[in-house]
């Protein structure tokens, strides 16, 4: 047992939750008696300033935790120990694997397999991560999440400085995540930019989000419309510019617009007829993100069989996806912006014919 402070960087999947609730993810055996005991006595700190237990915490933050406290004898029970991995869950992880170097893998998720373990979830990703190991020293982590319906590209950390750097892009913004998605009928606005907060539903246990103007968290995702079926469907690439949970299904559903096979967010009208997938419709379809060693990885996931299936039973060409070029983070300008700008220059056109004016009076 260590006898050393330790120091933590809070991850992407952490950023808004409860100092408590970090410790029962992260370290388990802590008890919240012991937390509450560091915290009044000084010793917990969040990026050098005393913390409670209540303190909501940030990706990105240094936690700064006391040694663990030895247990009483009673109260020590051995660790529970990983089951051994199977070969053939070794080569299912491995197959997921589309990006490695030194410091990160990039996975592409199937649909169907949850990022994290929960109540009634036992398979997932984090429980595949011994088979990802390769050759480093430590075991791979986790920086950020996709829903479990959802799949596409999931950045892995090799690392711990990579898990600190990645968790500081996601939260800062400056990583880029691209999404493709099937949408019930055609928004109106081609491109365009939905900022809606978001909070949990209450009654939901958590499980389910909603659109809350006055208590929700700031939430902002862009979309542009690729191809159309009619005014049945859309094609649609989606940009999430925060990263709330269930972002991008909350944000679709309140614009009238679910994605296709989200029955949790779009009820019934989320499921197409004439052979398209109840499956969800929603494909993290390329990561972009600066490297711990310098420069960029830049990433793309190719479709799961039944988006793959519906996109060309509707007559939608991959290509077309990949051709728009990405969003640097700035979305579609505001209305405001758009005045400023319609302002603007207005005022230099005026003084471009005031010059010219004065100009004609001078060769009189």
């Amino acid at each position: 047992m260590t006898d050393k402070v330790r120091e933590f960087t809070v991850g992407y999947d952490d950023d808004g939750i409860r100092l408590d609730r970090w410790f029962k993810r992260h370290l388990p055996d802590t008890s919240f008696t012991t937390v509450a005991k560091w915290a009044r006595t000084g010793q917990l700190r969040v990026d050098g300033s005393r913390a409670t237990p209540g303190d909501r915490i940030a990706a990105g933050q240094l936690l700064r935790v006391p040694p663990p406290e030895a247990p009483r004898d009673e109260e020590a029970r051995p660790r529970r120990e990983r089951p051994p991995l199977s070969d053939d869950a070794i080569a299912f992880a491995r197959d997921m694997v589309i990006y490695k170097d030194a410091q990160a893998l990039v996975l592409n998720k199937p649909p169907g397999l949850a990022t994290q373990g929960g109540t009634k979830t036992h398979e997932h990703v984090d429980g595949l991560l011994d088979a990802l190991q390769f050759e480093a020293e430590g075991r791979p982590k986790l920086v950020h999440r996709l829903d479990k319906d959802t799949s596409g590209a999931l950045l892995v950390a090799r690392s711990s400085r990579a898990a600190a750097f990645f968790a500081k892009a996601f939260s800062g913004r400056t990583a880029r995540k691209v999404y493709w998605a099937l949408i019930v009928d055609v928004p109106s606005i081609e491109d365009g930019m939905i900022e809606l907060p978001i909070a949990k539903q209450p009654g939901s246990g958590g499980e389910k989000m909603h659109v809350d103007e006055e208590n929700g968290q700031p939430a902002r995702t862009r979309y542009r419309v690729i191809e159309r079926a009619g005014n049945r469907c859309a094609w649609v690439e989606l940009q999430p510019f925060t990263g709330r949970t269930h972002q991008l299904r909350v944000h679709m559903a309140a614009i009238g617009h679910p994605i296709v096979g989200d029955g949790k967010y779009g009820g019934a009208a989320a499921f197409l007829t004439g052979g398209i997938s109840r499956k969800m419709h929603l494909h993290a379809r390329r990561i972009r993100v600066d490297h711990p060693d310098a420069g960029r990885i830049d990433e793309t996931a190719s479709l799961p069989t039944h988006f793959a299936e519906s996109l060309a039973s509707l007559g939608f060409e991959e290509a077309r996806g990949d051709a728009l070029p990405l969003d640097e983070g700035k979305g579609p300008p505001t209305r405001e912006q758009t005045k400023a700008r319609a302002k603007a220059h207005a005022k230099t056109v005026r003084k471009e014919r005031r010059g010219e004016r004065r100009g004609r009076g001078s060769r009189d």
